[in-house]
């Protein structure tokens, strides 16, 4: 009943940057948690940076002051500005929502977008 389209990953060189967007579309009557998770080839899916609808915030220790991750006024985009990306951000990031439909409560996924940091 939603989708989430991700955009923005690319190629990038050690210390460039990236911003990646993600828009949900579909049936929901708000989206209380939207947020970005990695997986890096033969490792685990990792929490990269969360933001809840009223603004605050969770990061990964390794992307603190490196990512952040912000909400567009109407609030069902959300992105992740990438700034002194190192070989290992190099990973799959996947967007997430939490969203609400009545007294419904559901998680989905975006398809992923590559993301290579790489000299």
């Amino acid at each position: 009943q939603v989708q989430l389209v991700e955009s923005g990953g690319g190629l990038v060189q050690p210390g460039g940057s990236l911003r990646l967007s993600c828009a949900a579309s579909g049936r929901f009557d708000s989206i209380n948690v939207m947020g970005w998770y990695r997986q890096a080839e033969g490792k685990q899916r990792e929490l990269v940076a969360v933001i809840r609808s009223g603004g605050n915030t969770n990061y990964a220790d390794s992307v603190k002051g490196r990512f952040t991750i912000s909400r567009a006024n109407a609030k069902n985009t959300v992105y992740l500005q990438m700034n002194s990306l190192k070989h290992e951000d190099t990973a799959v990031y996947y967007c997430n929502a939490n969203t609400r439909l009545g007294f419904g409560v559901r998680d989905y996924w975006g398809q992923g977008t590559q993301v290579a940091v790489s000299s």
